[in-house]
């Protein structure tokens, strides 16, 4: 989607997002051995089952419980910017459309990524949530005051950070308050600072590049097909306005199904934990409350069962990038959907080095009412 065509856009989002106290209070006391007290998992509608080196595919959607072969769904792509979308139930394809092994840039659907990668560093205590960037030492271009690097890591996981100096990569909200207007912990804005410092904190303390990690932690173990790291960048404004760059993925429509049916089997694959399922918990319960119930926010998931709350989107969290890059997951009907829409690596490096303001022609694209269309195929 694009962030001014789109009938939902994150920008819209944090225009009306504030943080909710009590979430807050109840995340602060988050530890690495409270993950063995919820191990349980929130999913219980979710199968477990999961593709091997190639994914199956349902005979027709039919079979999937689909109450028609989902043609309709289809055609509401085909006047849409749409290159690949996966409908995933049980583990197994029950409908695809466009190229489903092409690989294009994520944009924001790249800090979800960041989200599992954290899970079990945090779980086995090399990631602290409650380190603040004066304990890390994280420090910038624009020099943080002291009530800035009282914002903690789990601050910026909500982007609730506090801190508004100039962000190093575009795509983040650009009416930021005047520096020092909130404290960490306060205040919602949707702030690539905060998610770009997030990866650094990540590669401080694991001594992992972001892109050996997500290599290591989830594209091996989950069976990627299409992943290389020598196609991933850090990417950040020319000349640079801070030290902290994106750290930009570059993945195919078909590996990101696997991630999101990864977090809704509650981490686990082939019967082993990739990502703790007390972190799939925790990092998409809600967080941020949104005023207009749209969307909640966790640990760098947005959640839509605040604006859709019938018992279907109870549990439900997507990945959200521009241009229309996501991952819908809704665990209560075992589901998966991935929507796609392909820009070329040359306007994507452009657009965050700065070079263009442009978005590709073809219009936004409102994921959530496709889901509905799918959704709406499983309860007719």
């Amino acid at each position: 989607m694009t962030q001014d065509q789109s009938n939902f856009t994150r920008r819209d989002a944090v225009k009306t997002l504030a943080v909710g106290a009590a979430a807050l209070a109840a995340t602060n006391t988050l530890a690495p051995r409270a993950f063995a007290a919820a191990a349980a998992g929130p999913f219980p509608m979710a199968s477990g089952h999961n593709p091997g080196a190639h994914w199956e595919w349902w005979d027709k959607p039919q079979d999937a419980g689909f109450t028609n072969d989902l043609s309709k769904v289809i055609e509401t792509l085909y006047p849409l910017p749409t290159t690949s979308f996966m409908v995933i139930r049980g583990g197994k394809v029950a409908k695809s459309y466009g190229w489903l092994d092409q690989v294009s840039y994520l944009a924001s659907s790249r800090k979800s990524l960041m989200s599992m990668l954290y899970g079990k560093y945090v779980a086995n205590g090399t990631i602290k949530l409650k380190a603040t960037m004066a304990d890390l030492g994280i420090d910038d271009m624009t020099p943080l005051t002291a009530q800035e690097k009282e914002a903690t890591v789990q601050d910026l996981l909500m982007s609730s950070s506090g801190i508004y100096t100039p962000q190093g990569s575009p795509g983040g909200d650009q009416n930021t308050p005047k520096r020092g207007t909130y404290k960490h912990g306060e205040h919602f804005l949707y702030n690539n600072w905060d998610f770009n410092v997030a990866g650094a904190v990540f590669e401080k303390l694991t001594g992992k590049t972001i892109f050996q990690a997500l290599q290591d932690d989830l594209a091996t173990p989950l069976g990627f097909e299409d992943y290389d790291i020598k196609r991933q960048h850090m990417l950040g404004y020319v000349p640079a306005t801070s030290k902290f760059k994106a750290y930009h993925l570059f993945l195919s429509c078909r590996d990101m199904a696997r991630a999101g049916l990864c977090m809704m089997n509650n981490g686990k694959w082939n019967g082993k934990e990739v990502v703790p399922a007390a972190w799939v918990k925790e990092s998409t319960a809600t967080h941020v409350v949104e005023a207009n119930k749209e969307h909640g926010y966790g640990y760098l998931w947005w959640l839509p069962s605040h604006g859709r709350t019938t018992p279907e989107w109870e549990g439900s969290f997507q990945a959200d990038g521009n241009y229309g890059q996501y991952i819908v997951v809704l665990p209560k009907l075992d589901l998966v959907v991935t929507h796609r829409r392909a820009v070329t690596d040359e306007f994507a490096m452009a657009r965050n080095a700065g070079a263009t303001n442009a978005s590709p022609a073809g219009g936004g694209v409102d994921i959530l009412k496709i889901v509905d269309q799918v959704v709406a195929s499983l309860k007719a």
